[in-house]
């Protein structure tokens, strides 16, 4: 007798998994974090969903990009600030690496001040990826961990990066648009210098702290010690792991 053909899923259908996942955390009433990318377009979508069934109610998302903002306003979800409401419930993102200690690096879509102003003062905050997204440490992916910079002598800003990581074998690049070569800009008006490394930086906080103590530096796209639940979706299935 044959086996029926196995399924195989996409990296897509690993984020919608995760991100419906995340949802079951929602309730009725809540303050919500919507997070920016390809993952949390799909949580973002389920909530969209739920409120036109009725399965929810009176919620008020909190955009962390004009993207978003966008996104969730053509799906009817109500909108509003942390002004205005400053303690969110909660919020669901995705991440584009996550190290063993549930600390992540966020930016690569370019909205990383957003989120973490926003996803800085909820009280549950749960990251969705899929299992592609593990990494044994913070730049371990060889992919870049973003930096955002005022436009002001941003070539001065990125040389004083490039020393800072130097032991780390930092390559530092501005991000730009397509085949003409013009800077990235971020919602804030701001550029973003991706950092690449070829060794861990080690101890994240004092990375950080360095960082953003570099006149020039917005804010760096290391959430370190923020997420709250973990979930990720693999062939095996979805795992979720709490922060202890």
């Amino acid at each position: 007798m044959s086996q029926p053909p196995q399924l195989i899923l996409t990296q897509d259908d690993l984020k919608k998994i995760a991100a419906y996942k995340a949802v079951e955390f929602v309730e009725s009433g809540m303050v919500l974090g919507l997070g920016t990318g390809a993952t949390a377009k799909h949580a973002i979508d389920r909530i969209g969903e739920l409120l036109r069934q009725g399965k929810l109610v009176n919620v008020i998302g909190i955009p962390t990009s004009t993207k978003t903002h966008e996104h969730a306003l053509s799906l009817g979800i109500p909108l509003s600030d942390i002004d205005t409401h400053p303690v969110i419930d909660l919020a669901i993102d995705g991440a584009d690496e996550v190290d063993p200690d549930m600390n992540l690096v966020k930016g690569r879509g370019g909205s990383l001040l957003q989120e973490k102003m926003i996803e800085g003062c909820c009280k549950k905050f749960v990251v969705i990826v899929d299992e592609s997204k593990l990494v044994d440490y913070i730049g371990g992916s060889g992919l870049a961990m973003p930096v955002e910079i005022v436009p002001f002598c941003w070539k001065f800003t990125t040389s004083k990066l490039q020393i800072l990581f130097k032991e780390a074998g930092c390559v530092v690049k501005l991000r730009v648009l397509g085949e003409n070569g013009n800077p990235y800009v971020t919602d804030n008006e701001n550029y973003i210098i991706d950092l690449y490394f070829n060794k861990s930086i080690g101890d994240l906080r004092a990375a950080g702290d360095a960082v953003l103590r570099l006149a020039g530096v917005v804010e760096h796209g290391m959430f370190i010690d923020m997420a709250t639940t973990l979930i990720v979706a693999g062939e095996l299935g979805v795992t979720v792991r709490n922060k202890c």
